[in-house]
């Protein structure tokens, strides 16, 4: 072949790199949650309440909101400050969840729980003021959105964490906690609420932030339900198979407790099989969206070649 000046070669399309995307919001995402919460006067509830915020973590759920405006022809700046409520939600449900009423543990992301460091009292009221601060957050600090838009995602993120929701998920799993009768349908009701709820809420929040039209928003909303799913079973397997350095948190803890989990179900293969499938029910979805669907498509991947 003979090159010429109008000859055009099409180059090949480098991988997407998935780990320096992840890397690189990461670091956006915790600067503006640094900025979010001041330490003032009483300094021990803010502590508190930034102890567990900035613990570190996968900062997944502000990057699927963040990934998904952007997707939609959105900006950060639209976003940010609804993806760091959703942190705000996600930090509470992890305070709350780690209480000796609830699931009892000493870790969490490598550290010392909560309620370890500031006790069982300050830890509940910071779970709350959290929870509070984030749904302020999105009022006061959203930028160039139209108000309806905002509402809706007020709205959307209240009902992910209320009784239909996280907090619905979380009541079953305490009642199915040592029962053998627990069915698969009831552990896929407990983890769609509990796990995918916030997940899912993640997505849409940056689909309507960005205008998104019914048709988008039905896409992404099965693209996040299935990454949801996907992750809580990926969840369960790593609970066995993890150790507590890997994962941050105490291994082991589903056993433990008699819980009913995908691998009690299905065995370890099996789970990983079935995440698998959910991930690729996931990005199916996204096929109409091309390139600009990369990120998307590779955070479902990552969410069952995780290692914590």
């Amino acid at each position: 072949m003979v090159l010429t000046d109008e000859t055009h070669l099409s180059q090949p399309q480098s991988p997407f790199d998935l780990s320096a995307y992840l890397s690189e919001w990461q670091v956006q995402v915790e600067a503006a949650l640094d900025h979010s919460i001041e330490v003032v006067y009483p300094e021990k509830i803010y502590e508190a309440m930034r102890y567990s915020l900035m613990a570190g973590g996968k900062r997944l759920r502000p990057i699927l909101c963040l990934a998904t405006c952007n997707l939609l022809g959105g900006t950060a700046d639209m976003a940010m400050p609804t993806a760091c409520a959703l942190e705000m939600v996600h930090t509470m449900s992890l305070i709350h969840d780690d209480l000796p009423a609830m699931d009892n543990d000493d870790y969490r992301r490598g550290k010392l729980t909560n309620h370890k460091v500031y006790g069982e009292d300050i830890a509940i009221l910071a779970g709350d003021g959290l929870l509070a601060y984030a749904f302020e957050f999105i009022a006061t600090q959203t930028r160039n959105v139209p108000a309806e838009q905002v509402l809706k995602v007020i709205a959307r993120l209240g009902r992910a964490v209320g009784a239909a929701g996280l907090v619905g998920g979380q009541v079953v799993d305490l009642e199915s906690e040592g029962r053998s009768d627990v069915s698969l349908e009831t552990l896929n009701f407990i983890h769609n609420h509990k796990t995918a709820a916030l997940l899912e809420a993640s997505v849409i929040s940056g689909a309507l932030l960005a205008g998104a039209a019914e048709a988008d928003l039905q896409r992404l909303s099965r693209y996040a339900q299935n990454i949801g799913l996907a992750f809580q079973i990926v969840d369960d397997v790593l609970d066995i198979t993890a150790t507590q350095e890997e994962l941050g948190k105490t291994a082991g803890k589903d056993l433990q407790a008699q819980k009913a989990t995908y691998p009690s179900f299905w065995g370890i293969e099996e789970s990983r099989n079935q995440a698998q499938r959910l991930v690729e029910s996931a990005k199916a979805e996204l096929a109409n969206y091309g390139a600009k669907a990369q990120p998307l498509m590779a955070i479902a991947d990552f969410i069952t070649a995780r290692t914590h």
